[in-house]
């Protein structure tokens, strides 16, 4: 998959959409491809994490493992398909993480991946990239507390 491929996924994604053509192409050229087979984890849960990621193709699951000590075990808090993204969201603050959940692949998948300081210093670059970005993740971080306590009420 060539960069202009990258692009259109970077385009075609609920996180990006709407940015402008520069901005992608920026962003695409620091971008990488990775395949996954089935089963396969792309980050477990208490890894430290640097990427952000953007599934071209398959499923992924968002997974926790919980010690409510009566109760333990591991919980689904999301099923993401293609143009959704994941990863390691405090990268774009600057700091380190570790990561809250695992990432595992359902079906086998092609996600684009970016170091998320990669993403930070094009949006220090451009105030109004950074600022879309960090208005997307408002809303994205929003969504996905949303279905982790709903997750949660179910263990």
């Amino acid at each position: 998959m060539d960069t202009t491929e990258i692009e259109e996924i970077l385009e075609n994604c609920e996180f990006f959409k709407g940015l402008g053509r520069d901005e992608i192409k920026k962003m695409a050229g620091h971008c990488k491809l990775e395949t996954y087979m089935a089963g396969d984890s792309i980050f477990r849960q208490g890894d430290f994490g640097e990427n952000l990621y953007v599934i071209a193709k398959g499923h992924v699951f968002l997974e926790r493992s919980v010690d409510l000590e009566a109760k333990k075990g591991s919980v689904i808090t999301a099923i993401l398909g293609n143009g959704r993204v994941l990863g390691c969201w405090s990268t774009l603050l600057g700091e380190p993480h570790n990561l809250m959940s695992s990432a595992t692949c359902q079906k086998p998948a092609t996600l684009v991946s970016m170091k998320g300081i990669e993403l930070r210093d094009l949006m220090l670059e451009n105030k109004e990239l950074g600022f879309n970005v960090l208005e997307r993740l408002c809303f994205l971080l929003r969504d996905r507390m949303q279905g982790a306590y709903g997750a949660l009420e179910r263990i």
